[in-house]
């Protein structure tokens, strides 16, 4: 039998192929960019799954696909951008998935903050606007300042305005009117705290916190993913705080089964959501979760696709090593022509690793968010801080080359 992927997150590839392998079944990708997962796919032996080339942003086309798949038992939706089709494409199948509309729900940020809100999960409601400079006096008289504007269907954090004084909101307002969005804008009120994640895993209500990611974004005005390392060695109490707060956040936002992601801040007065993320985290922690809990978490995605109850809710917390990886920017928007300081790596501790996000030859046309990565440093250590001060170490000798315009 075949399981399915609508296209895939950069990494983590490999992992799930010997997933699929372990539960009896082939793998199967559809994707309409096989260059994304350029990486993984060069790692894998020759046949060891199938890949087939359609437009997956059609659904129809993609509808068609599935339906040419022998023996297919299973799909898996492992991103934002597919989420909500991948839903409606295993509806319609007669596949193990999702409720559509509880997806749906969980793809709108405004949605869920308000639905957070009423049930007094989060202090700050959301406010849809237009992107409109006009739309200023309605954030100040509903918001406040410091507010955050943002794309309620967005990735990558793409199109995030953190917003300080009145000044910033009306510039802010201005390059939103110039931009597309693949939601709708909206204000929401600005949490001061460092931000983690809450690395989880659901099956019928009942939800595991397997960890928790320390994340480190870019000094402001930029809103980006610089590094990040897990486990985060939380105080006992501190992790059941979460714990509980996180399970009744899933809950009221109606993610009943699978991987999630949930970005948080630290607050002086608890935790607070940014945004949920219904998968597996991004960049490298999929294998961040695989060293440290010792076993291939993506087996947890292969029984969710099957609708079998994962065993990984039942797994020993984590007692393998922890992982940290740091991502590397580009100075300045051009075209990449390759990287100094990578074939160096094998100098510093814990055994850097490193996987390229881009290749010499791309255009880097946005360098403040996570679409101008050009490729991330993995280390490891005995904690989560000592692997972080690894991976920093090693990624700062790493400068990826770019030409001019």
């Amino acid at each position: 039998m075949t399981i399915a992927a609508l296209e895939a997150l950069t990494f983590g590839l490999g992992r799930l192929v010997e997933a699929a392998d372990a539960a009896g079944h082939r793998l199967c990708l559809l994707t309409g960019n096989r260059s994304v997962y350029r990486h993984e796919l060069a790692r894998l032996a020759p046949g060891a799954l199938d890949v087939v080339d359609v437009d997956t942003r059609d659904q129809a086309a993609s509808a068609a696909a599935l339906a040419a798949v022998p023996g297919l038992k299973g799909l898996i939706n492992s991103t934002d951008t597919w989420s909500v089709p991948g839903a409606d494409l295993a509806a319609g199948l007669g596949l193990p998935g999702p409720d559509p509309a509880a997806v749906r729900v969980l793809r709108d940020k405004s949605r869920v903050r308000n639905l957070l809100h009423e049930r007094h999960l989060s202090r700050g409601p959301a406010l849809t606007i237009p992107a409109d400079p006009a739309a200023a006096d309605e954030v100040l008289r509903q918001i406040g300042l410091p507010v955050v504007l943002k794309d309620s269907a967005g990735t990558s954090s793409r199109n995030v305005w953190l917003v300080r004084d009145e000044r910033q909101l009306h510039a802010a307002l201005h390059e939103a009117a110039r931009r597309p969005f693949t939601g709708e804008l909206f204000a929401e009120p600005f949490f001061a705290g460092p931000v983690y994640s809450a690395e989880t895993l659901s099956w019928a209500g009942e939800t595991r916190l397997l960890g928790v990611l320390s994340r480190q974004m870019s000094p402001e005005p930029s809103v980006r993913e610089e590094a990040a390392a897990f486990p985060v060695a939380l105080p006992e109490a501190e992790f059941a705080r979460i714990q509980d707060w996180v399970a009744r956040v899933l809950a009221t936002a109606g993610h009943q089964e699978g991987f999630a992601h949930v970005e948080l801040v630290l607050t002086a007065e608890g935790p607070e959501l940014v945004e949920i993320n219904r998968r597996i985290g991004g960049a490298l922690v999929g294998e961040a979760l695989c060293r440290a809990l010792r076993t291939n978490v993506y087996d947890a995605m292969i029984a969710v696709a099957l609708g079998l109850r994962p065993a990984l809710l039942d797994a020993p917390a984590a007692t393998g090593p922890a992982s940290a990886f740091v991502l590397v920017y580009p100075d300045r928007a051009g075209t990449l022509t390759g990287w100094t300081g990578v074939d160096g790596l094998a100098a510093f501790p814990g055994a850097p690793e490193w996987y390229p996000t881009a290749a010499p030859g791309d255009r880097l046309e946005h360098v403040h968010d996570q679409r101008g990565c050009t490729g991330i440093v993995l280390t490891g250590g005995a904690t989560a801080e000592l692997a972080l001060h690894r991976a920093l170490s090693a990624a700062g000798s790493i400068r990826p080359l770019i030409a001019p315009r």
